[in-house]
């Protein structure tokens, strides 16, 4: 059974008195080595939660405990340490003049010797394919390639948990499909537990779990295949689904017996290959 990495119990948090609450009694666990997509209606939470568990803000109700650790203003640098977070707009990170630089500086802080600070520069930068570009100056750089720096510069501190906060949010499809699959090879490699805060339903059809957040409240959780078969009852809470599966409840609707859940094209088109062998 996989180790708990996070967990929120009972969590509530507002942004000040006589704010109304952001989230409400909110609890879950992420495990381990595990991609987990969190996802709701702007203002259901989600962005407080990534904040929550960083140790930017503390719960007014309810305890977090990341890595066996309460998480406290006692106990926050310690936190921080096992979460890394990558935010939407790669320039609110960067700090340093060059990108090496940058990806150096959360490792001066944390007093790391300089010979293993060369040795995460070359590993991290190598891994999210951007070595050649290490003396560029960061504002030099397209979206993508600032995106995959911050993304260096938080793994090189070695977390046990990577958030991105909509952190694709800003590029194009291709860009975001470069971005998400760097960070899923990194996350195998390094057994790291992955946190994706999104819109995109791209990202989230490839992640073992979905957290699905309504009004500061755990709405739902299962598989992506188990959240995106309830489309009309997502619909009514503003969220969308994949254009996949609208497509297979019209083809349904047509008369064709599409029995499972297709979360993307390929799915799709394998059921209409077995139907069409079948007849």
């Amino acid at each position: 059974m996989r180790k708990r990495l996070v967990e929120f119990r009972n969590v509530s948090f507002r942004y000040g008195d006589e704010q109304p609450w952001v989230l409400k009694n909110c609890s879950f666990v992420i495990y381990e080595n595990e991609s987990v997509a969190i996802i709701g209606h702007n203002g259901s939470g989600k962005s407080t939660i990534a904040k929550l568990m960083n140790g930017l803000l503390f719960p007014q109700e309810g305890e977090i405990i990341i890595n066996g650790q309460h998480v406290n203003n006692e106990t926050v640098w310690e936190v921080r340490k096992d979460v890394g977070m990558v935010f939407q707009n790669p320039d609110n990170q960067f700090v340093g003049t060059t990108v090496q630089d940058d990806v150096a500086f959360g490792m001066e802080n944390r007093g790391i010797p300089r010979a293993e600070m060369a040795n995460r520069i070359d590993d991290t930068l190598t891994a999210v394919g951007m070595q050649q570009h290490r003396m560029t100056e960061p504002h030099k750089l397209s979206g993508g390639q600032k995106q995959r720096v911050a993304i260096a510069g938080v793994l090189a501190i070695f977390p046990s948990v990577l958030i991105m906060d909509e952190a694709t949010a800003m590029l194009d499809p291709k860009g975001r499909k470069e971005i998400m699959q760097t960070v899923s090879d990194v996350q195998k490699e390094r057994h790291l537990s992955l946190i994706t805060i999104t819109h995109d339903l791209e990202e989230v059809v490839q992640t073992e779990r979905v957290i699905v957040m309504n009004e500061g409240e755990v709405w739902d959780e299962s598989t992506p295949r188990g959240i995106f078969a309830k489309k009309e009852k997502l619909q009514r809470i503003g969220l969308d689904v994949p254009f996949v599966a609208t497509l297979s409840d019209e083809l349904r609707k047509a008369g064709v017996p599409i029995e499972n859940e297709p979360l993307n094209h390929d799915e799709l088109l394998e059921e209409l290959w077995i139907l069409h062998s079948t007849m």
